[in-house]
């Protein structure tokens, strides 16, 4: 089979791109897929005795059946949780889209079956004046998988994204409703509305799940029409 290859991208910062990575990662597996990921750039990383660590990377890390280093799985670790190209001037580095894009076809060259590059917060989160996260996307001409934090707002980001996406050329290949508010008003009208509204396939509904795992998110979710 050909490599399948996404960038995940989110409505916005916590919408959950990590955590339905993970899902997606494990879901592949159980399928017999070999799979790889990477975060190129986190911001918002702790100081260990093996150097910057960000949990998102670390989480991507155990949920993916390559063995890498953690530096191929995120290439710049930044420490503050600010954005992006806030953090990384704030520590005298530059990023760029050329360099992210380097990383990120070490990792898709490698022998598997199945590839995620995760975004940072929303679809057009800086990298410096001149670009952002969405031109890492359109240089490797990935497919998106969009990941839509299910809380009150989410209609109006997830279509603004999916605009977004295919304005800048890329194809939605599909979405996931992550619900990071369990009491959100109307839930079921609102999956409704997206169902309706986002013309790619919904790969799945995580609820709001006491324990997270990769294990718990992947019963969510199908992979069969990507």
């Amino acid at each position: 089979m050909a490599k399948k290859k996404f960038f995940i991208a989110g409505t916005d910062t916590d919408a959950g791109k990590t955590r339905v990575a993970c899902g997606l990662l494990e879901k592949a597996r159980q399928s017999g897929l070999q799979t790889a990921a990477i975060k190129p750039v986190a911001a918002g990383c702790e100081k260990t005795d093996a150097g910057l660590r960000n949990d998102d990377a670390l989480a991507l890390q155990d949920a993916m059946t390559l063995q890498l280093p953690y530096a191929q799985v995120n290439p710049v670790a930044l420490e503050e949780a600010i954005a992006p190209h806030i953090a990384a001037m704030h520590e005298n580095k530059s990023l760029s889209v050329n360099r992210l894009a380097g990383f990120c076809n070490g990792i898709l060259m490698q022998s598997c079956d199945w590839v995620v590059i995760e975004g940072a917060g929303g679809w057009r989160v800086p990298l410096n004046p001149r670009e952002t996260l969405a031109n890492l996307a359109v240089e490797l001409n990935l497919p998106v998988i969009l990941v839509v934090g299910m809380k009150l707002g989410c209609i109006n980001h997830a279509l603004l994204s999916v605009e977004a996406i295919e304005r800048d050329g890329l194809k939605v290949a599909g979405w996931v409703a992550n619900r990071i508010d369990p009491a959100m008003s109307c839930y079921e009208e609102n999956i409704m509305t997206l169902r309706t509204l986002i013309g790619a396939p919904c790969l799945g509904e995580v609820p709001f799940l006491e324990v997270p795992s990769k294990e718990n998110i992947a019963k969510y979710l199908d992979l069969e029409s990507l």
